[in-house]
This record gives structure tokens, C-alpha cells and sequence, in this order.
């Protein structure tokens, strides 16, 4: 049984760290014109985002939107983990003050693409996240 363990140890051990680090995807991100940052972290039994950030024009366009207060708002709820690898949970978008399911994909360690629908497949808008690596 000991031995078990050993070779357990040993083959995690040999295992690339992006690539035990690229079943998730926590961490804070930032969308391509870093207007907003988020901050993925676990919540119930999925992955939330959380806006940590945000410029004065992200701000401006979702108090527009019907939303006050940008910075601690969850724009990602509860994703899970599918079997075709996605990421499947709740989009919230601040401009609309809507939510709509959402899908995530991990596309390598660094970048996440969240596609959001307005219904059925229909009026889908991706967006593309980078990790913030903290210097």
C-alpha cells in the first residue's frame, strides 16, 4: 500500500506544473482592454468571478446598465466542469443587467474565452481573459 502512495507521489511529482495547473482556472484575470478585473475563486460547488476592478468607463457603462456598484459584483456564477472540458455556469453582464448561461473554456493557463447567449444558441458574444500575473 505504501508503495501505492510512492508511485502516486512520484507521478504527480513528474507531472509539468502548468499542467497541474491547468485544471483551473482561479486567479484574478482581466478582460483585453483591462477595463475589469475579476478574481475566480471556489463558491458553493463551482467557480465564481468577482470583479475586483474596474476603469471609470466600465463603471459608468453598468451604472447605465442599471448596475451601482461594478467593483464586487459576481459577472461569473457557479461554473462546473463538463465532460467536454468547458465550463458551464451563470454570466452576468452589468451593461444589460441580465444574466444569461454561459459557457468558459480554458484555452491554456494564461487565457479563458466566456461566451454568454441571449437565448438558445442566438445572440452569443465571447470575450476573451487574461490571467493577471502578479510581479
Amino acid at each position: 500500500m505504501r508503495m501505492g502512495h510512492l508511485l502516486a507521489a512520484a507521478l504527480i511529482a513528474a507531472t509539468p506544473a502548468t499542467a497541474q495547473r491547468a485544471a483551473g482556472w482561479e486567479g484574478v484575470w482581466r478582460n483585453n482592454a483591462d477595463s475589469v478585473r475579476i478574481r475566480v475563486a471556489k463558491c458553493g460547488q463551482g467557480l465564481c468571478g468577482t470583479v475586483v476592478q474596474a476603469s471609470a468607463k466600465a463603471r459608468a457603462d453598468a451604472a447605465a446598465g442599471g448596475t451601482d456598484r461594478l467593483v464586487g459584483t459576481q459577472l461569473f456564477h457557479d461554473f462546473r466542469r463538463g465532460d467536454d472540458g468547458l465550463w458551464y455556469g451563470q454570466v452576468y453582464v452589468p451593461d444589460f443587467d441580465q444574466t444569461f448561461d454561459g459557457t468558459i473554456e480554458q484555452v491554456n493557463r494564461d487565457t479563458i474565452v466566456g461566451t454568454g447567449c441571449l437565448f438558445a444558441g442566438f445572440g452569443c458574444k465571447s470575450q476573451t481573459w487574461r490571467r493577471v500575473v502578479a510581479k
